[in-house]
């Protein structure tokens, strides 16, 4: 686990109702592990895992809270998250995410530096809220003072860093939002026939 100047803490968003999808979405396989297991891994460098929604048989290892209401949105999610962090920073990132990487939480983290946040980017330039990395302190005085429920609403004023994805059959900010989407990332990730996974998903 990390320690020191550097350390961070790590807030996975797995509640929500994924109306779109129809089941339990953050349990989901996909590659060969539940699709939350994929987040966790690329913050596997974080001092604290805090994961924020229903008791789920995976990430023993976890801090396991609730939002308030149950299902009340990403806003009150980062809200009980965010009491549970030690660390001076941390990364928000949605339960959905199989091909983030701990690479690209490192360049987030590289390119926070002594700003408020930095966020990934679509192709398109468009932030992707639930994969960046934040000063715990500033997210802390925005949420204080926030009383709206959009997470763009909040973390926009912010002014974070934008980051780029490099290039490849899919990016980092890619979310399963489907079960078409689920099954797309699935084939990517399944082993090939050596057994390990594809490497420009590695």
């Amino acid at each position: 686990m990390a320690r020191g100047a550097g350390a961070f803490d790590a807030v996975v968003l797995a509640g929500g109702r994924a109306r779109r999808f129809g089941a339990d979405k953050p349990a989901a396989p996909v590659g060969g592990r539940a699709l939350i297991e994929w987040a966790a891994a690329a913050a596997s460098g974080a001092s604290r895992l805090i994961v924020v929604g229903p008791p789920r048989d995976v990430l023993p290892g976890a801090v396991l809270v609730r939002e308030d209401p149950p299902g009340g949105g990403p806003v009150p999610a980062l809200r009980a998250g965010l009491a549970e962090v030690r660390a001076p920073r941390l990364a928000l990132l949605a339960a959905d995410l199989p091909f983030l990487r701990p690479a690209h939480v490192s360049r987030l983290l590289e390119a926070l530096g002594e700003r408020p946040g930095a966020v990934l980017v679509d192709e398109e330039g468009r932030e992707q809220w639930l994969a960046g990395c934040w000063d715990a302190g500033a997210l802390r005085t925005a949420l204080d003072a926030y009383t709206g429920a959009s997470l763009r609403g909040l973390l926009g004023p912010l002014g974070p860093v934008t980051v780029g994805s490099p290039a490849g059959a899919r990016p980092a900010w890619y979310d399963c939002d489907t079960p078409e989407e689920l099954a797309a990332a699935d084939r990517l990730l399944r082993p090939c026939e050596s057994g390990q996974v594809r490497r420009d998903h590695a």
